[in-house]
């Protein structure tokens, strides 16, 4: 059994590559679980409809309560999914921190563990960790450890967008940081919306959208993409360039992460095979 353990927030991107390689490597025979422990004041409930609001079905989840056996083999699609509980400890419950020493002590296939050395070592100790496997996308971090693994959108499961055109340009500001970046380019965009989450930091002014949005990619026609933080994996722009939307790149290219990456990359269809390879030498 490979579970793949997600701890981010439920809108978080990393959420949904992992259901979708969740979903892959079971329809290629390979058993596998979707296994969250929630994060913070989010409920089950809220991760089950974000999954629910893009994919036509949604199995194989598990949430809170799992005991892996021996041979299981654990996988986090990025470094924050054993660093966010190695940093939050004490805000989680006795039976989620059980689940989590339960996952994380035994074999572990991590992508992009480079990006946090300073936690994600520490993490590995707290846990016990016994054997890590280390994946990357060598494009987006030319001096990562690992085999080269692309992450990459399983557009196969998604329910297809229903046009219902709301604004005209989509902006990312689902944490603080992002948000703030938005503070000087937003006012040049009248006709916008902010995808976000309701907290005390936002712009009651401007139009937000709260996480999550039913129907999204059917909402608007251009995406707004301004990061000017590192970002490995850009879900959204890639979603857009699926449906061919619009994609304005409002950032400096000479910025190499995942941002420059995907935009030149495109959609891709996934390729499991380094995460079964993987799997199969810790056997």
């Amino acid at each position: 059994m490979i579970n793949i353990v997600v701890t981010s927030k439920p809108v978080d991107g990393l959420l949904h590559y992992s259901y979708e390689y969740c979903c892959l490597l079971n329809n290629n025979g390979v058993e596998s679980n979707l296994i969250i422990i929630t994060r913070g004041n989010y409920k089950p409930q809220h991760y089950i409809d974000c999954l629910e609001k893009k994919y036509r079905y949604v199995k194989n989840v598990k949430i809170n309560d799992y005991f892996a056996e021996e041979d299981d083999v654990s996988l986090i699609l990025g470094r924050s999914m054993i660093t966010i509980p190695y940093r939050e400890y004490n805000l989680y419950t006795y039976d989620q921190k059980f689940a989590l020493h339960d996952l994380f002590r035994g074999k572990l296939i991590s992508v992009y563990a480079e990006n946090d050395p300073e936690a994600f070592d520490p993490a590995l100790e707290f846990f016990k960790t016994n054997v890590t496997y280390d994946l990357c996308d060598v494009d987006v971090y030319p001096n990562g450890v690992g085999k080269h693994f692309e992450k990459t959108i399983n557009f196969d499961l998604y329910k297809d967008p229903i046009p219902d055109h709301q604004f005209q340009h989509l902006f990312l500001g689902t944490n603080r940081e992002y948000y703030s970046e938005l503070l000087d380019i937003v006012p040049s965009y009248s006709d916008h919306g902010i995808l976000s989450y309701n907290e005390p930091y936002i712009n009651s002014n401007w139009n937000n959208i709260f996480c999550p949005v039913d129907n999204l990619l059917g909402k608007f026609s251009t995406y707004v993409y301004n990061k000017r933080t590192f970002d490995p994996a850009p879900r959204l722009m890639v979603e857009c360039m699926y449906y061919n939307k619009d994609v304005i790149y409002l950032r400096d290219m000479s910025l190499l992460d995942g941002g420059s990456v995907y935009f030149k990359r495109g959609p891709k269809k996934p390729d499991i095979t380094p995460i079964v390879s993987a799997y199969e030498s810790l056997l």
